[in-house]
């Protein structure tokens, strides 16, 4: 397994980021994922609009899962509408 971050901006109406935030969860569990740390970062504004918000709320997670499995959560991630923009990065031991 390696370590990864993923960077997610989810909407700022708390009903959404909930349900972002539980799906995305489930989804990492269900692919076989170990989540080790989750750091919110708060509200920011964003550089450019998406899905008309100007705003967005943070989350870094650190997690740790297989290479091939990556491509299977970028599918699933790109169906769920309560996630504005997400960000895998491979962690350098």
């Amino acid at each position: 397994m390696r370590q990864y971050e993923l960077t997610v901006i989810f909407p700022l109406e708390e009903d959404l980021y909930q349900a972002g935030r539980e799906q995305l969860q489930a989804d990492l569990n269900s692919n076989g994922a170990v989540i080790e740390k989750t750091d919110e970062t708060g509200d920011r504004d964003l550089a450019y609009e998406i899905k008309k918000r100007r705003r967005g709320r943070y989350v870094l997670y650190t997690l740790k899962t297989e290479p091939e499995k990556i491509t299977v959560l970028d599918r699933i991630f790109k169906l769920n509408t309560n996630l504005l923009k997400y960000l895998f990065v491979k962690v350098e031991q």
